[in-house]
């Protein structure tokens, strides 16, 4: 298969999402810097951290929808001209209120995001495919905290918090230009494909769709246990994700006063993440096995966040720190495979916003809770047992999905034979 599709849709996508998930969480490195200027506690800095999900919640579902029987090249432009909006309009706050509300909006502009573009790799790439193909394009969550970390603290040399902000919001509205010209939502549209490799690719898509599960209509996302399983999976895995990259920053900060230091020190966990990605994702996809790709990573990441409450050097610190990276960030490509290969394409969208809504409410409470938990306790141990754990949760839940998708293929290839013999 032609490398074509490779080339013009995962560097755009790529790219395109860097922004965006620098945009949600720069709040991390920023929020030492403007605890004094909002008079800021643990748990105010995790309201702000996490609020944002709350909104991104609303346009999951609608937006998995929309890129399914719409456009996912039109929906995303659209959105990525309002989230930069509201990513400039950080900088102008004045209140920590203003700021919540602001980020709560952000949230919102963010949401269909995620969905539209699964929706857009699953209509681009077969499920032999689709890790890799996933976890490249979710790559950019790594190399944007690589990027945003060392790049904020730099601004924050020159430039007060808010400056910053506005700064880092301004991309969006460039790359949104480059991505309406360059994307095209199926295959059929692509004039830079030749005949022959697009009747390949489209026969190979049909095929595939022919062995998913069958459907009755967008009602039987709600419906579907395997669905819910992912949902309570990826609630669980954004708890301890998102309480993690968060609240990193302010951990590196204990060790150094200089914003340029703290920013590079901060970049050193994500670089290991994106390594572990790409590592872990293509291993999957030559096993063709998602779920100990998923439970694995997710077990190391819950030992190594233990494990860094009993050390005190700063070097220890930081390689544990890199490990938890490692093991948050890995499970990326797998299991967002899972979805696409089981749900046929008509209701994917649904499904996939469903997970994506419910699950990254988790990135609310993971590291609202780590906030609270250090307001109480005067340090971060608890916060870090509490995510941790949530972290082992879901690797528990994925571990008996995975049994349930097992026992469900070996009756889908009982029937198919039965049906066959009559």
């Amino acid at each position: 298969m032609s490398s074509s599709k490779w080339m013009r849709i995962i560097p755009v996508a790529f790219i395109m999402y860097m922004f965006a998930y620098m945009d949600r969480i720069n709040v991390g490195v920023l929020l030492p810097y403007m605890e004094k200027d909002l008079n800021l506690s643990a748990s105010g800095a995790g309201d702000i951290a996490g609020i944002f999900f709350w909104g991104y919640l609303l346009l999951q579902i609608p937006g998995g929808i929309l890129a399914s029987r719409w456009s996912a090249k039109k929906f995303v432009f659209i959105l990525m001209m309002v989230w930069g909006i509201f990513a400039t309009a950080c900088g102008f706050v004045q209140t920590e209120a203003q700021l919540k509300v602001v980020r709560f909006f952000l949230g919102v502009a963010e949401g269909g995001v995620w969905p539209a573009v699964l929706v857009l790799l699953a209509s681009w790439f077969t499920l032999k495919e689709r890790a890799r193909a996933n976890a490249f394009w979710m790559a950019c969550l790594p190399a944007s905290a690589m990027i945003m970390a060392p790049l904020s603290g730099l601004l924050l040399a020159h430039f007060d918090w808010k400056t910053v902000f506005i700064i880092e919001g301004i991309p969006p509205f460039i790359w949104g230009f480059v991505w309406l010209f360059v994307i095209k939502d199926k295959p059929s549209e692509a004039e830079w494909l030749n005949e022959r490799e697009r009747k390949q690719l489209l026969a190979e898509l049909k095929e595939e769709q022919k062995n998913a599960i069958k459907s009755e209509g967008y009602g039987a996302a709600f419906k579907n246990p395997i669905v819910w399983g992912l949902v309570v999976t990826y609630f669980f895995w954004m708890t301890g994700f998102y309480g993690y990259t968060l609240w990193v920053p302010s951990v590196v900060k204990s060790f150094t006063k200089d914003p340029v230091e703290m920013g590079w020190l901060t970049a050193i966990p994500f670089t290991c993440a994106l390594v572990g990605m790409f590592v872990n994702s293509i291993w999957s996809d030559r096993r063709m096995n998602r779920i100990q790709h998923v439970v694995i990573p997710l077990l190391i990441a819950a030992l190594s966040m233990i494990a860094g409450q009993f050390v005190t050097s700063p070097f220890a610190q930081m390689v544990l720190l890199s490990i938890t990276a490692i093991g948050v960030y890995a499970p990326y490509g797998p299991l967002w495979t899972i979805p696409t290969a089981i749900i046929p394409a008509g209701i994917v969208g649904a499904a996939l916003g469903l997970q994506n809504a419910i699950g990254n409410l988790g990135g609310y409470y993971g590291p609202s809770i780590f906030g609270k938990l250090k307001d109480t306790t005067g340090n971060y141990h608890m916060g870090f047992y509490f995510l941790a754990a949530s972290l082992v949760v879901s690797g528990i839940v994925i571990t008996i999905l995975g049994r349930y998708l097992k026992k469900d293929k070996e009756t889908i290839q009982k029937d198919t034979t039965l049906s066959a013999v009559k």
